[in-house]
């Protein structure tokens, strides 16, 4: 089998459901083309077998012909090899394709979540995006593995048609008006389908945000005696899930029943028609023995036809939810062209901020969202009439490169230690570095307990809060950008490992620009340059112990009413 693709040819078309389908066709379309020929091939073998069966009736048996009848088997023979043939390589191709528009769209929404950052958990929940990869990645893979067999199905459809229509016109009429009847009267159940699984769709997602949630505040839940109260509403909202999958498994049902039932219809109006035919004469008992075949084979292609209606429906649903993700934009778009050199200065003319390059600079706020809302523009989280050496951030290229946030729920994903500890940009770090980056964030006694390859579960659940913090700094540290700006990189730690990282991390920042948003008198302490942020605007700067003599509202949001030597 072809190695799956890594990497998506060219831009989606993300203007609908449909055309996304389309363009996953269109990315790997010699696989869906060769699965499409096989399943043709697969289905008409198995079309002509009931002909050959009705030949070899006629010119073997009745006209007692062995040679004719050896030539039939013969053919018989090749016909089966044909369908064991083609039916290997078509689940072969089909299986292709399934995992190949599965994977493209994995790797489509992956994208996206990263390329929308912050902007993500604003715009689309996370149960939504949950939903993706959990059920929506089948049901697209099986839109684009059931166009090989749907393809064959009609295609066997029609030469079945044809052939009786040789074999005996009225027969032939009968699958003619048959089939386009079956249709007709299951094209409109295909509607309240498509609703219903909608609707499923969307309180599945709606479901898995709250198990996130709940995941997440689990133990502040515990600790404040909710646990019992949430449970109760997840309960609530998953028997709305269940009863809204009973909806859609009964409009599912009522399609396969009555698929069934005018099948059979259908079978048992070609076995009279042709039974009556034989027997006044009009046909040969060959052409009876083929003509029932072909109305027994008709089922399977049918079925398939209508396998393939409801594959597309949930398919386009699905299609629906992930082009609502990748249509998504984000709130403030990296598009600035203007690189100025740096290390440069960083102001907010909001705030009155002005961050001097290769300094460390400390901003302590009486209210912490006003430091928040700091660090939010600073790194263009947030809109503001920020510069960086003189040009508007907005202009600036690569803003997430050069100017990076780190702030307490960042977190640590599953893999080795190593990798959890290396930013996702700027290239490898060796490990000399990354020693360097644990050491100035008082983690290195972290990584030598378990060491750099040991294996970190999701969201670092095996270290407590204090070890997680050290390693979200070190992880920052690593990066190092040109500007960095941390937001209570210390609050989680007791004060002798707070103490180690307010004397190590100027050292390790020399000559880099760091921001960092704390009222700790330890690293206000340690930082070249303090600003005091009250109502969102700097009203004193200087040296801590400067402002701790000489602003008395200072020294009441940092000492809080303690004696700070």
């Amino acid at each position: 089998m072809k190695r799956l693709p890594v990497a998506d040819p060219g831009t989606p078309d993300v203007r609908s459901p449909t055309r996304y389908l389309l363009w996953l066709a269109r990315c790997q379309w010699r696989t869906v083309l060769a699965g499409a020929v096989l399943g043709i091939g697969w289905m008409l073998c198995q079309a002509l077998l009931p002909a050959v069966i009705g030949r070899a009736v006629d010119d073997g048996v009745t006209a007692r012909d062995a040679s004719a009848l050896a030539l039939w088997s013969a053919v018989l023979l090749a016909l089966g090899v044909g369908v064991a043939a083609t039916a290997t390589l078509r689940h072969r191709m089909a299986v292709y394709n399934w995992l190949a528009a599965a994977y493209r769209t994995v790797q489509l929404v992956t994208r996206q979540a990263t390329r929308l950052g912050g902007t993500l958990p604003r715009r689309i929940g996370a149960g939504e995006v949950v939903s993706v990869g959990v059920s929506d990645l089948d049901d697209i893979g099986d839109c684009l593995d059931i166009l090989a067999r749907g393809s064959g199905a009609v295609a066997a459809v029609v030469v079945v048609a044809a052939l009786m229509l040789v074999t005996s016109p009225p027969l032939g009429l009968v699958v003619l008006v048959g089939v386009p009847v079956l249709l007709a009267v299951g094209g409109p159940m295909l509607r309240p389908l498509r609703e219903r699984e909608e609707r499923h769709r969307e309180l599945v997602g709606e479901l898995n945000t709250r198990a996130t949630d709940l995941v997440a505040g689990l133990r502040v839940l515990r600790g404040i005696g909710g646990e019992a109260l949430f449970a109760d509403r997840y309960r609530d909202e998953s028997q709305r899930v269940r009863r809204a999958g009973t909806a859609v498994a009964w409009a599912d049902s009522r399609i396969m029943g009555a698929q069934t039932l005018l099948l059979g219809l259908l079978l048992a109006t070609v076995t009279w028609v042709g039974a009556r035919l034989a027997a006044s004469g009009a046909i040969s008992v060959g052409d009876l023995v083929s003509g029932y075949g072909y109305a027994v084979f008709l089922i399977a292609p049918m079925k398939t036809i209508g396998e393939a209606a409801g594959k597309l429906t949930r398919g386009h649903v699905a299609a629906g939810r992930v082009v609502r993700v990748l249509r998504t934009e984000p709130d403030l778009p990296d598009t600035g062209a203007v690189a100025p050199a740096g290390p440069a200065e960083l102001a907010d003319a909001k705030s009155g901020l002005v961050v001097r390059p290769g300094r460390l600079t400390a901003v302590a706020a009486a209210d912490p969202r006003d430091a928040q809302a700091i660090a939010d523009r600073l790194g263009r989280h947030a809109d503001g009439e920020v510069s960086y050496g003189g040009v508007p951030l907005r202009d600036v290229a690569g803003v997430r490169e050069r100017i990076l946030v780190a702030v307490n729920e960042d977190l640590l994903f599953s893999g080795t230690l190593r990798d959890a500890l290396t930013p996702g940009f700027g290239g490898p770090v060796d490990d000399a570095a990354l020693h360097a980056a644990l050491r100035a964030a008082a983690a290195e006694d972290i990584a030598a307990a378990v060491g750099l390859d040991a294996h970190v579960a999701e969201a670092g659940r095996e270290f407590s809060g204090g070890q997680r913090q050290r390693l979200r700094l070190a992880r920052a540290l690593a990066a190092d950008p040109e500007v960095l700006v941390l937001v209570d990189p210390t609050s989680a730690v007791d004060a002798h490992t707070e103490a180690r990282i307010a004397d190590r991390l100027g050292a390790a920042r020399a000559g880099r620009t760091t921001v960092v948003c704390t009222t700790s008198p330890l690293m206000l302490d340690r930082a070249d340059h303090v600003a005091f942020v009250e109502n969102g605007a700097v009203v004193a700067e200087g040296r801590h112990r400067d402002l701790l003599a000489s602003e008395p509202r200072y020294a009441a949001a940092v000492t809080r009413g303690e004696d700070i030597p």
